[in-house]
């Protein structure tokens, strides 16, 4: 088939990548030239394990190209992708006009019959939105579809490729054979295609971030209160999750959630209520959990070595939100840093992905930056695990404790054993374990 994706961020990129992938002729459209002209050189502008690969190699066959003329992109297609962002605005909304501005686009460009596949994540009513722009603009027929993406930072690649369920919003008869044809490959194993009305496909992938946010915010305040009762949060959750009504996934204490969707996401279907006069008390309980568990760990550090920190240095493991991605939006340790910044401490972090990032749109050059872990840890009072890397999993304490000028860790994701790590002389904190 032949696809336009409007938009190279991480959806529009993955999407249109693995579309090629697939065999079908994908055109990516993005209107920042640089990240273009990047793309068309081999580079890619995001950390995704297996995308370069998969890019280059398409690229290379001549199924995946790259422009910024969109309506070139659009001429002949006969699916167009939406693939740009929805930032959230100050009141939470979904800010819509990216994805507005390229319905209008599509609608003045398309040159036959196209289906149109919003990919964004957008809040119910945006279909008829879109479709509202295209009965104004289309000289030929065209459906929208409303088609969100699951993907988790880290496994897009795997999420696209073998998706648990493909969610597909519509309104004619026409486009189910389309959507069937197009994405025939990743249903051969039996996972289904869901079709529904749009705004049910749009309210799916808020009800299943919002409900995965709640998980979290809910163990993580289960955590604290472990800490006030002397009990172990790992055994708690794994005596809960055991049953099979709850499960293990996404039940894991830490410092916050982050990232790109879920406290986007949290936020947008929050306002969707506030607009219908039904606000959510369990979302608005969860987005006010998740914002105090991100200063949990600065706070134990300053328990640990008082309210000003002025002469003291501490090492941070972790910048981006979660392993396997370099998105430091919304990321925890950005808000521990930030305050043990304003409380007069020094830090130098290590990331194995994630500190080119730091360094342009986060925390800048208020901190210093090390080549590896071990760098990271001379002479720092103590170090604060943030990321839970693979690299980070297994220390050898000993030369840890020879690094550090004090031997304290503060673990803001629960990765270590308690035992073993005092056992080797170190102090440990943690989170919701005695």
């Amino acid at each position: 088939m032949q696809i336009c994706v409007v938009g190279t961020g991480y959806v529009g990129l993955v999407a249109g990548t693995c579309l090629a992938d697939m065999g079908h002729n994908v055109v990516c459209v993005d209107k920042d030239a640089d990240k273009v002209a990047l793309l068309r050189g081999g580079g890619v502008p995001i950390y995704e394990p297996g995308l370069e690969h998969l890019v280059h190699r398409n690229t290379r066959e001549g199924r995946l190209s790259f422009t910024t003329d969109g309506a070139t992109a659009v001429d002949n297609a006969e699916v167009a992708y939406i693939a740009v962002g929805t930032p959230s605005a100050d009141d939470g909304s979904a800010d819509l006009g990216g994805v507005l501005a390229v319905a209008r686009m599509i609608g003045e460009a398309m040159t036959s019959r196209t289906t149109v596949i919003i990919k964004s994540t957008v809040p119910v009513g945006t279909a008829d939105k879109v479709r509202a722009i295209l009965e104004e603009t289309a000289k030929h027929p065209y459906d929208v579809v409303s088609n969100p993406e699951f993907l988790k930072e880290g496994a897009a690649i795997d999420d696209f490729m073998k998706p648990d369920r493909i969610v597909v919003g519509f309104q004619h008869a026409e486009t189910r054979p389309v959507v069937d044809r197009l994405y025939a490959p990743l249903v051969r194993s039996g996972k289904p295609i869901l079709y529904m009305d749009n705004r049910s496909a749009e309210m799916s992938k808020y009800a299943s971030n919002a409900f995965l946010a709640t998980r979290i915010s809910f163990i993580n305040e289960l955590a604290l209160l472990c800490e006030k009762v002397n009990a172990d949060v790992d055994a708690v959750r794994r005596g809960a999750g055991s049953d099979s009504r709850i499960g293990l996934r996404f039940f894991f204490p830490g410092a916050g959630y982050g990232g790109s969707c879920f406290p986007k996401d949290v936020k947008a279907l929050m306002f969707t209520a506030e607009q219908a006069n039904f606000p959510l008390k369990i979302l608005t309980a969860v987005e006010a959990v998740n914002e105090q568990q991100k200063t949990v760990m600065a706070s134990k550090v300053l328990k640990r070595f008082g309210g000003d920190l002025t002469g003291k240095h501490f090492a941070l493991w972790g910048l981006a939100f979660k392993p396997q991605t370099d998105d430091m939006r919304e990321a925890p340790a950005v808000v521990v840093a930030k305050t043990l910044l304003e409380a007069g401490a020094t830090i130098t972090a290590y990331d194995p992905e994630a500190m080119p990032e730091s360094r342009s749109h986060y925390l800048g050059e208020t901190i210093g930056y090390a080549e590896s872990p071990a760098e990271a840890l001379d002479g720092a009072d103590a170090l604060i695990l943030m990321t839970e890397w693979n690299e980070f999993r297994t220390v050898d304490w000993d030369a840890m404790r020879e690094r550090l000028k004090r031997p304290v860790v503060f673990d803001g994701r629960n990765i270590y054993d308690p035992s073993t790590v005092r056992a080797a002389g170190i102090e440990y904190y943690c989170i919701g374990r005695p």
